[in-house]
C-alpha cells in the first residue's frame, strides 16, 4: 500500500507542483488537497490519510490550528508543516501545535521524501533551518569523519542546535526532559569530537550529517 498523503497550500503553483513531485514516487498517493486549512479538514473527514503536508501559512485557518485541531481526533494523521521561511522559533511553534515534521520549502526533493518515510512510521522530521547556507560561509576546518553512527535522534537534537534552541526547548519538541537532552548532547560531541554547541553543529553541517 502506498503511504496516502493530503497537501494544503494557498498558492496554486505549490500546490500543483507538490502533487507533480509526489506523484513521481510510487511509495506515495496523493488522496486529498486544499487551499485552505478548512478544506483540508473538511477533506480528511471523508477517506483515509496516512500523512498530511500543509502550508504553515494560509488564509483563515493556517497549519498550526490544523495541527491542534487534528491533535483532539482520535486517529488523526500526522501533520508535517511546510515553511517558506527561515524561522527557527516557530519550528517549536509546529511542535507544540503537534506537528511531526517541520519542513522548509526549499528542501530537497530526497528531504521531503525522508521527511515523509519516516512521518508516516511514527518518527519526527524535524530540519528549523537551512544548511547550505551556513555551510557555504561558515565551513568547519576539522573535516575528520565522526567515531560512530548517529541514531535519528541525535540528528533531529543536531538540527535544532543549529536552529539556536536550548536544551529545554530541544526536550519539548522531541519530547524527552532536559536532562535527556544533555545525555544525547554528551554523546553527541563525544562522536563529533568536539567541545560545544557551535562546533558541533558546523561539524556536523559541514560534514553533511545535518
Amino acid at each position: 500500500m502506498p503511504i496516502r498523503i493530503a497537501l494544503a497550500d494557498d498558492q496554486a503553483l505549490v500546490l500543483s507542483g507538490l502533487k507533480a513531485l509526489l506523484g513521481g514516487f510510487e511509495q506515495f498517493a496523493v488522496v486529498a488537497e486544499a487551499t485552505d486549512g478548512e478544506g483540508l479538514l473538511a477533506a480528511l473527514g471523508g477517506m483515509p490519510v496516512d500523512v498530511v503536508l500543509c502550508d504553515v501559512r494560509m488564509p483563515g485557518l493556517d497549519g498550526l490550528e490544523v495541527c491542534a485541531r487534528l491533535r483532539r481526533l482520535p486517529g488523526a494523521p500526522p501533520v508535517i508543516l511546510l515553511t517558506t521561511f527561515d524561522d527557527p522559533g516557530q519550528a517549536l511553534a509546529a511542535a507544540r501545535a503537534g506537528a511531526r515534521g517541520y519542513l522548509l520549502k526549499d528542501a530537497s526533493p530526497l528531504e521531503l521524501v525522508e521527511a515523509i518515510e519516516d512521518v508516516a512510521t511514527g518518527r519526527q522530521a524535524i530540519t528549523p533551518v537551512a544548511t547550505d547556507a551556513i555551510r557555504e560561509r561558515y565551513t568547519y576546518r576539522d573535516r575528520a569523519p565522526p567515531c560512530g553512527q548517529f541514531n535519528q535522534r541525535e540528528i533531529d537534537i543536531l538540527r535544532l542546535l543549529a536552529g539556536g534552541y536550548t536544551n529545554r526547548e530541544i526536550g519539548q519538541v522531541i519530547h524527552v526532559t532536559e536532562g535527556t537532552v544533555k545525555n544525547y548532547l554528551t554523546e553527541v560531541f563525544d562522536k563529533l569530537g568536539t567541545r560545544d554547541r557551535t562546533r558541533a553543529v558546523l561539524k556536523a553541517i559541514t560534514l553533511r550529517i545535518i
